[in-house]
């Protein structure tokens, strides 16, 4: 078994045919078809069922794409190990955030790691839950997660950064322009706007109303976070957001109020144990440079 072999598989497994793996991995498709039957020779097993148009992973083949994608990471955390002697002069790092996390504060961080290392290119995913995130990690898709740090993560090394406060807003014409803070027992009466089951920020809210024990009260249900904000200043509701996501809608006329009591999520780092590449050792020393500013 070796890398160009689990390259050609994990083609194969992300373009869905042989033909287009072929494409993207820049080979011959005879040659790539070759590497990928001398890997199942080897391991003694069919990795795909090959079908007329397309191809379908064997459960062989479900159990090798971890353990593929995490020996390619590794392989490339040794090559980028042998750059970082030149200075960080090539390389790539995988970050992944929730979405409510990419622009603030990641996107600032990100910003000055490129500024200090320009010829390191950053590659970003934003899945819609802790979990999806942490598999990402747990995978070696990406080195370095920023999240909503959670007691059940176990193999990974989490790291806190800081406290998140999240703030109700309410649609343009609110007669809350005073910004008082608004208890639960009255936000409870409000028709709100969120994101669906499993999300961090529609968790937080059920934790807090279950807390008083109270429900909220659920006006609009909607999967694309970007639509949040424009259904609130259009009338859909209120919603319960971070505060780097008020700013905007501030600006826009919205009114922004704190919850009494006060709602938090502990946003921080997480990584596997073990050695990490230049890239991400880079990427946290711009982190502490920002912490001890």
């Amino acid at each position: 078994m070796d890398l160009r072999q689990l390259s050609y598989f994990l083609a194969v497994v992300d373009e869905g045919t042989f033909t287009a793996a072929a494409a993207a991995a820049a080979v011959a498709q005879p040659s790539l078809s070759q590497a990928v039957r001398s890997l199942e020779a080897e391991l003694g097993v069919e990795l795909f069922h090959r079908l007329a148009r397309s191809v379908r992973l064997t459960a062989a083949g479900e159990a090798l794409v971890d353990p593929a994608r995490q020996a390619i990471r590794d392989a490339e955390t040794a090559r980028a190990a042998v750059a970082a002697v030149a200075g960080l002069t090539a390389g790539r790092l995988d970050l992944a955030a929730l979405p409510t996390l990419a622009a603030a504060p990641l996107a600032g961080l990100v910003g000055a790691f490129c500024r200090a290392h320009p010829g390191v290119g950053v590659g970003l995913v934003a899945p819609e839950e802790p979990a999806a995130l942490e598999h990402l990690v747990r995978a070696g898709e990406c080195e370095i997660g920023m999240t909503e740090l959670r007691p059940d993560v176990g193999d990974l090394v989490q790291r806190p950064l800081l406290k998140q406060e999240l703030l109700v807003v309410w649609p343009p014409g609110t007669s809350r322009a005073d910004g008082r803070p608004v208890t639960l027992p009255a936000l409870a009466a409000v028709p709100l706007v969120t994101t669906p089951p499993g999300t961090s920020t529609r968790r937080l809210l059920e934790e807090a109303f279950a807390g008083a024990g109270l429900a909220p009260r659920i006006a609009v249900e909607v999967t694309p976070r970007d639509a949040i904000l424009p259904l609130v200043m259009a009338g859909a509701g209120a919603s319960l957001v971070p505060r780097p996501l008020t700013l905007a809608a501030a600006d826009q006329g919205a009114i922004v109020t704190p919850v009494r009591p006060r709602v938090f999520r502990d946003i921080g780092l997480v990584h596997r144990v073990g050695p990490m590449s230049p890239a991400a050792r880079a990427f946290l020393a711009v982190i502490d440079a920002s912490e001890a500013a």
